[in-house]
C-alpha cells in the first residue's frame, strides 16, 4: 500500500527540517510525501528545496489556514493511507509508517500515542498522551485520539468528507467525531508512541481560549446532528491533566 504523508507549514524555518528528515528516514519504501507551504517568507521554502528530491509534491501558495491546506493535500494525495505530520512534529522512530501500513491491511483507520516535547529540546518530554482503546461511546466521555497519530484510508475521506474549514480549532476533533462516532469507522489502536509534538498549542492557554474551544467542540457535535452528555465538553480538557504526570512512567520502562 502507498502511504501519503502530508505536511503543512507556514513560516516554520526553525522546525521544518526536523519534520522532513523524520519522514525521509522512514524505512517504508512506498511513501508519497506532500508538503503544502502557505507562501512562507522566513526561509522555510529554502529549507524545503534542499530536500526536494525526497519530497514528491511541494506546493507553496497562500491558503486559508491549516485545515484548508490539509484538504488540498488530501485532494492531490494518491496513497491508500493518509497521514499528517505537522511542521512542529516528528515521527518517534523510523518504522512508524511501515508498522501503520502492516496493521491497516484490514482496517480503515489506526491511531497511536503521542508525546509532547519541549520546543527547543525534542527529547525532553512534557506530556504523554496515552490514547487508550476506543469503545463505542468513548467520545461522549471526552475521549479523542491525538490527530497526528491518526491514520485513515483515502477511501474514508472520499466517502465521508474532509476537514470543515469553518472551524478554527476543532476541525480535527469534528472529523474524528464524524468518522468514528457518527459513521462507525472502527480504528485499530497501536499502543506505541508514534509522534513527538512540540508543545505550544493555543486552545488551552487562557480561559477565553478554553471557552472558545468548548464552543467549537459543541459545534462539532451539532454539525453532525449528535448530542453529547451534559459534561462531555468539560471532561474532555480534564482528561489532559494526567498527561502531565504519566510521562514519568516512560522513564521507568
Amino acid at each position: 500500500m502507498k502511504v501519503s504523508v502530508i505536511t503543512v507549514c507556514y513560516n516554520s524555518a526553525s522546525t521544518i527540517e526536523d519534520t522532513v528528515k523524520s519522514v525521509l528516514q522512514q524505512n517504508y519504501p512506498n511513501i508519497e510525501y506532500i508538503v503544502i507551504d502557505g507562501a512562507s517568507t522566513d526561509g522555510t521554502l529554502d529549507i524545503l528545496q534542499q530536500y526536494q528530491s525526497g519530497i514528491t509534491k511541494l506546493i507553496s501558495e497562500p491558503d486559508e489556514g491549516m485545515y484548508h491546506a490539509l484538504n488540498k493535500g488530501i485532494e492531490i494525495a494518491t496513497g491508500d493511507i493518509i497521514a499528517f505530520l505537522h511542521a512542529d512534529d516528528v515521527y518517534a522512530f523510523p518504522a512508524v509508517i511501515s508498522g501503520v501500513a502492516e496493521q491497516m491491511k484490514n482496517a480503515d483507520a489506526l491511531y497511536g500515542d503521542l508525546i509532547y516535547v519541549k520546543q527547543n529540546a525534542i527529547n525532553k518530554i512534557s506530556r504523554y498522551w496515552k490514547s487508550g482503546r476506543y469503545f463505542p461511546g468513548s467520545f461522549k466521555w471526552g475521549w479523542m485520539p491525538p490527530h497526528p497519530s491518526f491514520f485513515v484510508k483515502k477511501e474514508v475521506y472520499n466517502k465521508f468528507g474532509t476537514f470543515n474549514t469553518h472551524l478554527r480549532s476543532a476541525a480535527d476533533y469534528e472529523l474524528m467525531l464524524r468518522f468514528i462516532h457518527k459513521f462507525g469507522v472502527e480504528p485499530v489502536y497501536w499502543p506505541e508512541i508514534l509522534v513527538k509534538m512540540r508543545s505550544g498549542g493555543k486552545s488551552n492557554v487562557t480561559l477565553a481560549n478554553r471557552l472558545y474551544a468548548n464552543k467549537e467542540d459543541n459545534t462539532a457535535w451539532e454539525l453532525n446532528g449528535l448530542s453529547p452528555f451534559f459534561f462531555t465538553l468539560w471532561i474532555k480538557p480534564l482528561r489532559k491533566i494526567p498527561q502531565y504526570f504519566t510521562h514519568f512512567l516512560l522513564k521507568t520502562k
